[in-house]
């Protein structure tokens, strides 16, 4: 059982409204393992070593990187908020840390690149979060572990003689302290993750004593007392502010101990969170769309990532997909901000949202002639399509329809929409339901 120090309550719920209004967030992953472009975990995947990761420093020159570009991109593709790796668990800084020097300005390119993505991403009106690894395969104190490249030498045991995991832990503070006062108000901070009950040839994983987690909340606390924390240092007794789930879309609103919690869901637009020159597996316009009104209909947020190259650009596949998020958010965006889970049933293959007295109606498959929404008979003043403000006929259902004499009874309690035969060009439409008050 975790004992928590006192004061380390989660936000209340008015400080992270800003965050459930939002709903679209953008994650950036960016680090050394941009170079090898073949997964953000090529270190641990293929086991190199430090020496042999070291060229991928050695060569590291982001020339190109505009982040007043990105934050253009991401606010285009109507995102409203951005987590960055300021450190990924090859360790590498992209600040310029005071206590290592593992870090951006030790590189070719030798420049701070935090400083101006915050700017950049500010002025764009996005507000900024960071992410921060509890995980670091280069730092001398962090033991070899079951996630560890190291993790299958011989030699594993004898490495970690002398490795001091709470030396480790005052560096993360020493980090996140730099990181909480150097860069002015940080929203987010994304703290990746915990594995205590890892176990691999003998070596344990980590949790919130190797972390000392209670201490890196209150410090994070201390600093900014309005930034919201996720839910990643295996402190279980501790709530929450958010949630976390990867790369998975849950069936119905997350809940802890019976209760909705606040959650984002963080998903790929491929197979990879860092940039992977030849991975194929890119959700498709169709996915990328569901995938945000699915979790904005159970309550969720959702943080789409993309992998900037190692030249610091976002790839054409990710530009596309990012405009593809643009296109339909600028017609059907009402449906998303503000909005969260309805009480109603939603139809078959369709997804509801709900702001106040408006319901979004997203049909993810197109019903012949009509749509019959359980619940609303009489509580309907007016429908449209929202892509273009054009009306959606409310009808009354047809019972004694001669030409079909079989024709299933529509409930008493249904309102009855009359759509045209052709679906509209837009990937997912939406029906805009006016309620009455």
């Amino acid at each position: 059982m975790n004992t928590i120090t006192p004061g380390l309550a989660a936000l209340p719920a008015e400080k992270k409204q800003w965050f459930v209004e939002d709903r679209f967030g953008m994650f950036i992953h960016w680090g050394l393992y941009s170079l090898p472009a073949r997964h953000e975990w090529v270190k641990n995947r293929e086991e190199i070593s430090t020496e042999d990761y070291q060229k991928y420093f050695d060569h590291f020159d982001p020339d190109l990187y505009d982040p007043a570009e990105w934050a253009k991109m991401a606010r285009a593709a109507g995102m409203k908020y951005v987590v960055l790796t300021t450190k990924h668990h090859e360790g590498f800084c992209l600040w310029d840390s005071a206590v290592t020097d593992y870090k951006v300005t030790e590189t070719p390119y030798g420049k701070d690149l935090l400083g101006p993505f915050v700017e950049a991403f500010r002025a764009e009106g996005l507000k900024v979060g960071f992410y921060y690894s509890l995980i670091d395969w280069h730092h001398p104190d962090f033991p070899v572990d079951p996630f560890h490249p190291q993790r299958n030498d011989p030699e594993a045991a004898r490495m970690n003689e002398g490795r001091d995991i709470s030396r480790y832990a005052s560096y993360m503070r020493d980090q996140v302290r730099e990181l909480l006062t150097g860069f002015g108000k940080i929203d987010v901070i994304w703290f990746d993750f915990s594995y205590p009950n890892r176990l691999h040839n003998e070596l344990p994983g980590k949790g919130h004593k190797d972390w000392q987690s209670e201490e890196l909340v209150k410090l994070v606390r201390d600093l900014q007392p309005e930034i919201i924390i996720n839910n990643r240092l295996d402190l279980v007794d501790l709530p929450a502010d958010v949630t976390t789930p990867e790369q998975y879309v849950p069936r119905e609103w997350p809940k802890v101990k019976g209760e909705n919690v606040t959650w984002e869901a963080c998903h790929t637009l491929s197979g990879s969170w860092g940039y992977h020159r030849d991975e194929d597996t890119w959700k498709s316009p169709d996915q990328l769309i569901r995938l945000l009104v699915d979790t904005v209909s159970m309550g969720g947020n959702l943080l789409m990532n993309v992998g900037p190259t190692g030249r610091g650009l976002l790839d054409d596949r990710a530009v596309s997909a990012l405009d593809v998020y643009g296109k339909w958010m600028k017609l059907n965006g009402r449906s998303i901000y503000g909005c969260t889970q309805s009480s109603l049933e939603a139809p078959q293959d369709c997804r509801l949202t709900q702001r106040g007295n408006r319901l979004y109606v997203h049909l993810f498959s197109w019903p012949f002639r009509h749509l019959h929404l359980d619940g609303l008979a009489g509580k309907v003043r007016y429908a449209q399509f929202l892509h273009d403000a054009s009306e959606v006929l409310i009808v009354p259902a047809d019972e004694e329809d001669p030409w079909n004499p079989t024709q299933v009874k529509v409930a008493p309690t249904s309102v009855t929409l009359e759509l045209p035969v052709r679906k509209p060009d837009v990937l997912v439409p939406v029906i805009e339901l006016f309620l009455e008050d």
